[in-house]
């Protein structure tokens, strides 16, 4: 699958899921269920009942990450924070919360629908420091050394242009702006065929980086200080239904599975010296 198949495959699922929230919440990427209990082990109990009280429930409903990247990142008051890939915009609602009027959370979005439905959220939640931008993570519609903290929940992994979204969130950082996102990612080796199919089902695109890669990546970024922290290990049985129905043996593929996929949270740093080698005017540099 080429990369603008990929991006209208992610456009039209989180569309949907989008579309779907009011008949009832939808699960990772829209998909059905993982089980019949209607829980998706992937995005479920990501939130905790006093976040969930703050924002509006479209924007809980909504949410199709693998993590919780504002519980684990540190905000502080007066920052700027951008959320990748920011949905019914959960994150941002709660980032804006953290960071207080003086600050300001961004959200970005390539998808029309998911976009109407956190600005929905964002005229319930009577929060006023955000704003949501329609464009694509691998192009950030935000000026150089602008953000101080950028945010992501299990999007990263669908794009298939990955270097290109860390060489964006490197450019839009200010030195010594943190990049602190939750993301699908695989440990050890896995057959290729078995791989995706795993990850069909966790990343609802078989794009996740296996964690030695993504941290190579972001070093090459021009990153530093790079953190890989699991969050959550999946186990076979947590995708068995999935996996039964794509006519693998659950059992015989349990010991290939097991632990080798996770959702992480991941931490970089863009060095406080970092500056745009292409500068030439007195003042842009600053």
């Amino acid at each position: 699958m080429n990369e603008a198949n990929i991006r209208d495959a992610v456009r039209e699922k989180y569309g949907s899921a989008a579309l779907r929230v009011t008949t009832g919440g939808s699960s990772c990427c829209g998909a059905a269920p993982a089980s019949d209990s209607g829980i998706d082990p992937i995005t479920a109990n990501l939130y905790d009942a006093g976040q969930a009280c703050q924002i509006p429930a479209e924007a809980m409903l909504a949410s199709l990450g693998c993590g919780n990247p504002t519980a684990l990142a540190k905000l502080n008051p007066g920052e700027t924070v951008l959320d990748l890939g920011s949905g019914g915009g959960i994150d941002v609602l709660l980032s804006a919360r953290r960071v207080g009027p003086t600050g300001k959370a961004y959200g970005l979005d390539m998808t029309d629908e998911m976009l109407a439905l956190a600005n929905a959220n964002k005229r319930k939640s009577g929060i006023e420091n955000v704003k949501f931008l329609k464009g694509e993570i691998e192009n950030i519609p935000l000026p150089d050394n602008s953000v101080d903290v950028i945010i992501s929940n299990c999007v990263i992994n669908l794009s298939a242009d990955k270097d290109a979204v860390l060489r964006e969130a490197f450019r839009v950082l200010k030195p010594g702006g943190r990049f602190a996102v939750s993301d699908v990612v695989t440990r050890g080796e896995m057959l290729p065929e078995i791989r995706k199919s795993v990850l069909l089902w966790v990343g609802c695109i078989a794009g996740a980086l296996e964690e030695s890669d993504y941290r190579s990546k972001l070093l090459r970024a021009g990153f530093a200080d790079v953190e890989v922290e699991p969050t959550r290990v999946y186990r076979v049985e947590d995708a068995r239904e999935f996996l039964s129905g794509q006519g693998f043996d659950v059992d015989a593929l349990a010991p290939q599975v097991d632990g080798k996929f996770l959702s992480a949270f991941i931490r970089a740093v863009k060095p406080a010296d970092s500056r745009d080698k292409s500068c030439c005017g007195p003042t842009c540099c600053n």
